[in-house]
């Protein structure tokens, strides 16, 4: 496996390390007390930074495929793939802390169900995309927006509001909503785009 593989699969397996700092533990009545505690106060400050390091490896990945000529099949689905996981696992996250509405997240999933049906479609016939230039924006309009908040509850610390679930409103959570909107709506536009342009597998 080349090196832009191994970070791709290096950014799915950041995946569930982001969730842990995200999320207190509670499974089954088991919540240590230490350890959620440590999460609410800091742990998302944590899972932003493991997630700047998995998005990170995107870029990377990518430039070091291109560069060194070692864009395969099993690179393209491993990005998207990575790419995928990571976001929709991280709002996932932020729907189980109240942050995000669960029908901006519905429309994000729909969209990616849609685009890897459409993939599995044209490999059948022997087609194997790679992600088109608006999917990366899109991908990096989401990156954007869940850096942002991830950050949130720090920057209501430092301007001295309430950083616990569920944000207050404030110039700082709106900012927040207006990044996430964007991205939703890039997704439906990506979304769109990649419907339109590959109608023909759909239509045949």
């Amino acid at each position: 496996m080349n090196l832009p593989n191994r970070l791709s699969l290096l950014r799915i397996i950041l995946i569930p390390v982001t969730l842990i700092f995200m999320l207190p533990v509670r499974i089954y009545g088991f919540e240590p007390a230490g350890w959620n505690a440590f999460v609410t106060e800091h742990g998302m400050l944590v899972a932003a930074v493991i997630f700047i390091i998995a998005s990170l490896t995107d870029f990377f990945d990518g430039q070091i495929a291109r560069r060194r000529n070692l864009i395969t099949d099993l690179g393209k689905f491993l990005d998207s793939l990575a790419d995928k996981v990571l976001i929709i696992s991280i709002l996932l996250a932020f729907i189980a802390l109240g942050r995000i509405s669960v029908w901006f997240v519905f429309i994000i999933v729909l969209r990616e169900f849609m685009v890897s049906g459409i993939r599995m479609i044209a490999s059948a016939k022997g087609v194997v995309m790679a992600a088109k230039m608006i999917g990366k924006v899109k991908t990096t309009t989401q990156m954007i927006a869940v850096i942002y908040l991830m950050f949130e509850p720090t920057l209501l610390k430092i301007f001295g509001f309430d950083s616990h679930y569920p944000l207050q409103t404030c110039a700082i959570t709106i900012i927040g909503d207006i990044l996430f909107i964007i991205s939703v709506v890039m997704t439906v536009i990506s979304g769109l785009d990649y419907l339109i342009k590959n109608k023909n597998y759909l239509t045949e």
